[in-house]
């Protein structure tokens, strides 16, 4: 490893490594995040700059984190430090062979259509509370959002009250991951769900602003739910409503996306729909780049996997039988 010199200054490098990015049309804001973490790691331990002692430090400091996780934010210091090498050429650039070692992510639980059934019951005797009064319409809208319209956590808790056309059922979400906005048009259902939250969200004693976040959390001014408070809140309903997997993994809120895909896959099948035309709608419609970031949410479980093989069978049949047209 190549040991630090004096350099500009790590705030100075890293400002500058963010302005290129951006430049090129990037967000970065999860990587400000890591870099400034960095950044406070090496003043609290009186560093002048990143070194290999401080970096081994810093890596420690992710220990309770996943694997893939501590490697994603390892690998974020290590392409910053590429890009400073380029001005700077003796400067610390860590060796990515002593990263974290990526490990294959948990299967999801795809939560069935009775299960949210029981989620919704359980929301609804849900007592609110002085710092959460809408606390039992707030997760019931969260529960049918996720599982009908399969937004991220983020995309959720980013919408506000003028990202909402409940009159045309369609939300608008705004630069989202790749950079990328889109409109969601809703359900039936799903919309006439939006409709009632809205009739309590817009009472006069809640903040009214289109600016305001349309999962509200506090009846003095408009404080958003935060991630961990949702993720909290819906572990709490998944829980009571049992839905673990056959090995008894309580389902996760990232799993109501996976969900969404894999019922829209079962659906298009009893129509008898053509997938290879559907599939990019999917695409467009989870914001994704490319319908290769889909396929990773289109799980083979046993009801798909049904499906598929009664198709195949009605289309080649025949033809693995050995009978001729």
């Amino acid at each position: 490893m190549t040991h630090s010199i004096a350099s500009p200054g790590l705030d100075q490098a890293i400002a500058a490594y963010l302005a290129h990015s951006r430049a090129l049309g990037r967000g970065y804001r999860n990587e400000e995040r890591q870099l400034n973490d960095l950044r406070r790691f090496v003043q609290a331990h009186a560093g002048h700059d990143l070194t290999p002692v401080l970096f081994e430090g810093w890596c420690k400091t992710l220990g309770g984190l996943h694997a893939n996780t501590r490697r994603s934010r390892e690998l974020i210091v290590h392409k910053f430090c590429r890009y400073r090498r380029r001005s700077e050429p003796r400067c610390f650039v860590p060796d990515p062979l002593y990263f974290a070692r990526k490990v294959p992510y948990r299967q999801p639980v795809i939560i069935q259509p009775g299960q949210i059934a029981r989620m919704l019951a359980a929301a609804d005797t849900l007592a609110p509370s002085a710092n959460s009064p809408l606390l039992p319409a707030v997760m019931r809208l969260a529960i049918v959002l996720l599982y009908t319209a399969g937004l991220r956590r983020g995309e959720l808790l980013r919408l506000t009250l003028g990202d909402v056309a409940a009159r045309a059922g369609v939300l608008r979400i705004r630069e989202s991951k790749f950079h990328k906005s889109r409109w969601v048009p809703l359900s039936v259902g799903a919309n006439r769900e939006l409709k009632h939250y809205l009739r309590q969200r817009l009472r006069g004693v809640f903040d009214g602003r289109p600016e305001a976040p349309l999962l509200c959390n506090c009846a003095r001014g408009w404080r958003e739910y935060t991630g961990a408070g949702l993720r909290r809140g819906l572990g709490e309903l998944l829980a009571i409503a049992g839905v673990y997997d056959s090995a008894g993994r309580l389902a996760r809120v990232h799993d109501f996306r996976h969900s969404f895909a894999v019922q829209a896959l079962i659906r298009w099948y009893r129509q008898g729909a053509d997938l290879h035309s559907q599939l990019p709608k999917l695409s467009m419609y989870m914001g994704h780049v490319s319908i290769v970031s889909t396929a990773y949410y289109l799980r083979l479980v046993p009801s798909v996997a049904g499906l598929a093989s009664r198709r195949f069978e009605q289309g080649f049949g025949d033809l693995l039988r050995g009978v001729r047209p």
